[in-house]
């Protein structure tokens, strides 16, 4: 959402009071909610134009100037305390409103990347692995650009190989996180990390930060550079493509490597394919598809590669964009 669209959207939740702009909070990300109490916190008075604009919608009238609430700070607190309880809202507001650093691993989300890589910056590359696998996988890279090249690979490898985490593993961080460490005693082991959340993290980062960090877990372990690479975008994911992009691809691969590859598609991804070609190319690939006799799994699966080969290439010429937000060179 752009800042216009979030300014309209902050003035109808502070129009339409507290218990439903709670109820409204509930089915925002967490991001969503900061986006939108920040931009709520700034606001004050509105022109009357631009109010009119956003409460026609909803077929209300407002004053000239119409000031949306008496106390836009209590507003706030009202509203996120009722949609996402004490402690979570509490973690927030004081982000919103005061900036305040507060502790604990969820807090770290709230946290700007460059402040979270100073506040690990002197921590082991084992802790610093055991947090970013809690963040969200692009607050995650955004954290690593900030780290030097060797660190940040260093701890690429540690969440590639890490198979769960142990409470009392967190307990060498200093006090901003001591929130998380309480009752860890009777936490279960937590199925996070491994070469997914590696590859998940590795697809924000971009090409080039990406191929540093894979050649150098090679280095150490060939064949875990080569499952975090396979993780890193599958064939499956060829549905998060455009359509402009999935024809810049079909330019690109012979008919015959696509009917093995779509043998092992499935069919939300073939009509993908198939809504990009002619309508006659299209008939052609579905009677092949139906014709094409048993095919080895192997097979298919080399095929597809092949492709996202193609993919790649693609992607780091800009002619594909794929999923992540890591910058300007957002490919992987």
């Amino acid at each position: 959402m752009d800042e216009v669209g979030l300014e309209d959207a902050a003035i109808l939740l502070m129009s339409i009071g507290e218990e439903e702009a709670a109820e409204v909070f509930k089915f925002l990300t967490p991001k969503e909610v900061q986006k939108l109490g920040e931009t709520m916190a700034r606001l004050k008075t509105i022109p009357r134009e631009r109010v009119d604009t956003v409460i026609t919608r909803f077929q209300s009238t407002h004053a000239e100037h119409f000031s949306l609430v008496s106390d836009t700070d209590a507003f706030i607190s009202q509203v996120l305390r009722k949609a996402l309880g004490e402690e979570k809202a509490g973690m927030l507001l004081d982000r919103i409103l005061q900036g305040r650093d507060v502790s604990g691993i969820e807090s770290l989300k709230w946290m700007d990347p460059g402040a979270i890589s100073e506040l690990l910056r002197n921590e082991h590359p084992q802790i610093i692995a055991s947090i970013l696998v809690h963040l969200e996988r692009d607050q995650a890279s955004a954290v690593l650009k900030f780290m030097t090249e060797r660190m940040r690979n260093d701890v690429l490898l540690r969440i590639a190989t890490l198979d769960g985490i142990q409470p009392q593993a967190l307990q060498e961080l200093n006090e901003v996180l001591s929130k998380v460490l309480q009752g860890s005693e009777k936490l279960k082991k937590a199925t996070l990390g491994g070469t997914k959340a590696a590859a998940e993290i590795l697809n924000f980062l971009g090409s080039s930060v990406e191929t540093s960090a894979v050649e150098s877990i090679r280095e150490s372990d060939a064949d875990l550079a080569q499952k975090i690479l396979d993780q890193m975008f599958t064939f499956d994911n060829l549905n998060d493509i455009d359509d402009r992009g999935i024809q810049s691809l079909l330019r690109e691969v012979q008919s015959e490597s696509l009917i093995v590859a779509l043998k092992g598609a499935d069919q939300a991804l073939r009509e993908k394919i198939f809504k990009n070609m002619s309508t006659r190319a299209a008939e052609m690939m579905r009677e092949d598809l139906e014709s094409k006799g048993p095919v080895r799994l192997s097979e298919v699966e080399a095929e597809q590669r092949e492709i996202l080969k193609v993919v790649r290439r693609l992607a780091d010429e800009g002619q594909i964009q794929l999923g992540g937000s890591g910058g300007d060179d957002a490919f992987i």
